[in-house]
């Protein structure tokens, strides 16, 4: 049979050219901000009054900033924080057109009232912790938050930070990383995987997230609903950019930055987290240290203000069906009182 090697040679072109356009459109969604989580609760309970200062502790992608910008008067203003040089170059463009109502810093947000002083505030109306890692830094294969891609050991959200997943897993001890891995993953195997770690970079430094997820599941095996690895990146993430004293120290500063009625809003992803919130707020609320066998309080501690989520609000189930990751996230707030 004659064969038309014209036509071969055109149909073959046609299809690399497709199948660039499609890779390239997949890695364009893959990397682009998506519409944060629990977004309509967050926006209608920080906005309380007019004219207000707020600040959006996580910048990301912007989504937030973006909410709270189009649904407040065009006299209010929002400072915005992000240690990601990444994320703020794609929310500048994101919020050209608020240019003149967005204050953008470039800090960690444990320093938010260095960044308020320096925004030219002393106090504001509202403050917007969203915790952890956006989307786009999940899904970008070169940040190496992610078991599911190939990339360099680094989970630094900031490369401003020293210290990386790299250097834990390759220079720690066998207990320093069992402990890490308890403690910020909460994860029951550490010892096992801590122990494999260390063998295997005895022979051959772990040098990718793909190398460490397959050592893990070595470890511990596939008999698990979630990926085997999933606590164990989630403790070296936490641990890398030191999420949870910052969290503390961001919590505890907070209140006295808000303006009486203002509102503190965190919005948390796992249990380490939202424990510390629950239990910043409670004592926010009564910080009380006396006895209970004391029948009137002798310390002369008084609350702050109160807790307005008894519970955390949780997605519903229309955001759920969009968005995977809302499943564990959870919005507490608590409101600045006298």
């Amino acid at each position: 049979r004659r064969v038309n090697w014209r036509s071969c040679r055109w149909n073959k072109l046609w299809f690399l050219e497709i199948n660039t356009i499609y890779s390239n459109k997949l890695k364009e969604k893959r990397l682009e901000y998506h519409k944060p989580v629990l977004y309509d609760e967050t926006i209608e309970n920080i906005i309380r009054n007019k004219k207000s200062v707020y600040v959006d502790c996580t910048l990301g992608g912007g989504g937030h900033t973006e909410g709270i910008l189009e649904n407040s008067t065009s006299d209010s203003i929002v400072i915005a924080i992000d240690q990601d040089k990444e994320a703020i170059e794609f929310a500048k463009k994101r919020l050209e057109k608020y240019s003149d109502r967005v204050r953008i810093f470039r800090d960690n947000f444990r320093n938010l009232d260095t960044v308020i002083y320096l925004a030219g505030y002393n106090k504001v109306d509202g403050i917007l912790m969203d915790i952890g890692v956006s989307s786009k830094q999940f899904d970008d294969p070169t940040r190496g938050f992610s078991y599911k891609y190939e990339a360099k050991l680094d989970m630094r959200m900031s490369d401003e930070l020293e210290i990386t997943a790299h250097d834990i897993i390759n220079k720690f001890t066998e207990k320093e990383i069992a402990d890490i891995l308890y403690k910020y993953g909460e994860e029951p195997k550490s010892r096992r995987i801590a122990k494999k770690i260390v063998e295997q970079r005895q022979v051959k430094k772990i040098e990718t997230t793909t190398e460490l997820a397959d050592l893990v599941i070595r470890s511990i095996g596939k008999s698990m609903k979630k990926h085997p690895a999933k606590r164990t990146f989630q403790a070296l993430r936490i641990f890398v950019n030191k999420e949870l004293e910052v969290l503390t120290e961001a919590l505890d500063k907070s209140l006295d930055l808000l303006n009486e009625g203002g509102r503190l809003l965190v919005i948390t992803f796992h249990s380490l987290e939202d424990r510390i919130v629950k239990e910043k707020f409670r004592e926010f609320e009564n910080p009380c240290k006396c006895p209970p066998e004391i029948p009137i309080c002798v310390c002369g501690k008084v609350g702050k203000g109160k807790v307005i989520t008894r519970k955390p609000i949780i997605a519903k189930e229309i955001e759920l069906e969009k968005n995977n990751r809302a499943h564990s996230a959870k919005l507490r707030i608590f409101e600045r009182g006298k």
